[in-house]
């Protein structure tokens, strides 16, 4: 698979990553509505911050995120204890995360798009590596999979919040 239909893919979750939280206060970030929505959206637009950073660095770039959203927004996947924090005050503003996200993104598209296509098939040590074993399978999970689960779950969280639909939102034409 040509990495163009990766990145537009990639695209796509960047945009509908911005119509999920363009409408939100700074307050609304951190709303937690229900069990099972814990994470908000300051948590999950910065999670895919933190996704995409890593990212760079598997694609040989390196990762550049500010030090301390590390600790914020990377867990070690389902099963880690540890909650997003719904105090408004210990997240980066609505702006500065989804600045930081459209940063990711471009420096993931300008690695892959001088990628050589061959190193995309060599094998990588991570944590699905049984299930995608290249670095091409990496890439793919990381610029749609996981962009996706996460944008689908702040999806249903801001129904829980009562808020319209963000995909409704995206220009058709």
């Amino acid at each position: 698979m040509k990495t163009e239909l990766i990145l537009h893919q990639y695209d796509f979750n960047l945009e509908y990553a911005k119509k999920l939280i363009s409408d939100l206060s700074e307050e609304q970030m951190t709303i937690i509505p229900s069990v099972g929505l814990e994470n908000h959206a300051a948590w999950t637009i910065g999670h895919l911050v933190a996704g995409s950073a890593d990212l760079v660095k598997d694609l040989g770039g390196e990762k550049d995120i500010p030090p301390h959203w590390d600790d914020l927004f990377v867990r070690t996947g389902p099963g880690d204890p540890r909650k997003p924090d719904p105090d408004v005050y210990k997240y980066p503003s609505r702006q500065q995360l989804i600045h930081e996200l459209e940063k990711q993104h471009n420096s993931v598209k300008i690695l892959l798009n001088s990628i050589d296509e061959n190193k995309l098939n060599e094998t990588v040590s991570w944590r699905f590596s049984n299930f995608m074993p290249t670095l091409r399978e990496l890439v793919m999970f990381m610029c749609i999979n996981h962009e996706a689960m996460h944008l689908g779950q702040l999806s249903a969280w801001r129904r829980a919040l009562g808020l319209n639909s963000a995909l409704a939102s995206i220009d058709h034409s």
